[in-house]
């Protein structure tokens, strides 16, 4: 079957749109869309309500990637170890760096799904001749599907490296379609371009749950920071946190208010995050992945690493904030699955998938922040000691006193950061963007961290596999290479070389 970026059913899936609510109420209304695809019929594209239903259809689908985001951001890092052959063989080989073209997880066409609703958002949202459809809510409405399909990008191209870059809606089955793919460099430097354009032009929503969950200023911002520092732009880093912290709209909760970011979410500190209900249907596909009560189901445990770092007995100070809330007794998963930070009390069957995904919150540009002051041609140890001590003092652990160097300090902000935001699909690219800082100078290091987890006998087979950089990025699914004749293998999966 051909994939969806490359052959729309579009008529049948313009039927379904017909069955849309008009929207224009809450979060919980907003992300209740089926998926959009190829409108372009003469009978759509006719008003402003059904521009923000297709908008809705971008949110609903970017929501459906929730279990994949976690699975790139945390199985290859350390933070998790499977449970035997209980954990199933996909997720087995992401965690040993035995990945193939088969494997499930190379395959991209959910964001490429999103990505061309949200193409067809900016593309056919300026002709759209509604007398009630101002041109300030024409911007908004592209501006929202720029961010989200910039997002989609950014994820792309930290999995696979280099991907095809689609900027137009497919609208038709006639013909075929098959994009090459562009350097990924190449792509995060149009797609910031095309954040820096929208990034005062964002809406403002007067609700909390639509400034959660919907794109605004601040998520642009958080987004620009992100890129800037995977590229090491440190001071454009700086400058998008900066706009953060002014805006004077998100705070650090308090240490006795931390778990509130995952339960009931929504919090403060959050910038931008996947909107999950499951009263209403609404329901996550990651949390009963994450957490379950009998032996015979349970996925993941958490490496000897996340219990060493998460422990409530360690000597500098227990981590009784983020231990509590990270882990539960038996070493799972508890954000996603605990009604309360005490490492036993459950969410109740009602709300047990209700747990949202956070993106981006506060504490995560903090950490950030830090990193660019540090890293930076001329550093700034004193202002990088500020912000990671910012996040350990409200966590209630012992602040650090100083550093020597960029290395002790990136050593510190690295722990730092699986400690605040461990199994929040972070940890990956936290570990890779240290082996590609400098020139790949910490190259070995990284080898180390990673090769931890596994048997020993398993330790020189991963350690080869892991010591070519190409290998640090998924390969593309063999059904996406057998319909696309203009894409070739990522080079380190490639056998014909």
């Amino acid at each position: 079957m051909k994939q969806i970026i490359f052959k729309y059913k579009f008529i049948q899936l313009f039927l379904l749109s017909l069955t849309f609510a008009l929207i224009n109420t809450s979060c919980k209304d907003f992300l209740d869309q089926k998926p959009t695809d190829g409108l372009v019929l003469e009978e759509y594209w006719k008003n402003k309500e059904e521009v923000l239903s297709t908008l809705g259809g971008a949110y609903q689908l970017f929501s459906e990637l929730d279990y994949q985001l976690f699975v790139h951001g945390e199985l290859r890092g350390d933070l998790l170890m499977p449970n035997g052959t209980v954990t199933p063989i996909a997720e087995r080989d992401m965690m040993s760096a035995n990945i193939k073209p088969e494997s499930t997880y190379a395959k991209w066409d959910k964001f490429y799904s999103t990505i061309n609703i949200c193409n067809h958002v900016i593309e056919f949202t300026p002709g759209v001749k509604d007398p009630t459809f101002t041109p300030y809510l024409k911007q908004q409405y592209i501006s929202e599907a720029t961010f989200i399909r910039s997002l989609c990008y950014f994820y792309l191209v930290r999995i696979w490296q280099d991907v095809p870059y689609i900027t137009t809606p497919t609208t038709t089955d006639e013909g075929e379609f098959f994009p090459e793919k562009t350097l990924g460099t190449e792509i995060l430097k149009t797609v910031k371009a095309d954040l820096i354009a929208i990034r005062n032009k964002m809406p403002e929503f007067a609700t909390v749950d639509k400034s959660k969950c919907r794109a605004t200023t601040g998520a642009v911002n958080a987004l620009l920071a992100d890129i800037s520092l995977w590229n090491f732009e440190y001071d454009d880093c700086i400058t998008y946190i900066d706009a953060v912290e002014n805006s004077g709209k998100y705070f650090l909760l308090p240490s006795t208010e931390w778990y509130n970011n995952y339960n009931p979410g929504l919090s403060l500190e959050n910038i931008f995050e996947i909107y999950f209900d499951q009263a209403i249907g609404q329901a996550n596909v990651f949390s009963t992945k994450t957490y379950s009560t009998t032996s015979t189901s349970i996925i993941y445990y958490a490496s000897e690493y996340s219990k060493k770092i998460l422990s409530i007995q360690i000597s500098e100070a227990g981590e009784m904030i983020r231990g509590n809330g990270s882990l539960s007794t038996n070493n799972q998963i508890w954000k996603y699955a605990g009604n309360l930070p005490d490492k036993t009390t459950l969410r109740s069957s009602t709300t047990n998938k209700s747990a949202n995904f956070i993106i981006y919150r506060l504490a995560d540009l903090y950490l950030m922040k830090a990193e660019a002051y540090s890293q930076k041609e001329s550093p700034d140890f004193a202002k990088a000691l500020e912000y990671l001590n910012l996040i350990r003092d409200r966590s209630n652990v012992q602040q650090f006193q100083s550093f020597s160097n960029a290395q002790e300090f990136e050593d510190a902000i690295l722990t730092e950061r699986a400690k605040e935001l461990a199994f929040e699909g972070k940890r990956w690219y936290d570990l890779i963007r240290m082996g590609r800082r400098n020139n790949y100078a910490r190259k070995n290091e990284l080898i180390d961290i990673l090769i931890q987890n596994v048997p020993s006998t398993q330790k020189l087979v991963l350690k080869s596999r892991l010591s070519d950089p190409n290998g640090w990025y998924m390969p593309i699914s063999d059904l996406e290479i057998d319909n696309n004749k203009n894409l070739n293998q990522n080079t380190y999966y490639d056998e014909s070389n």
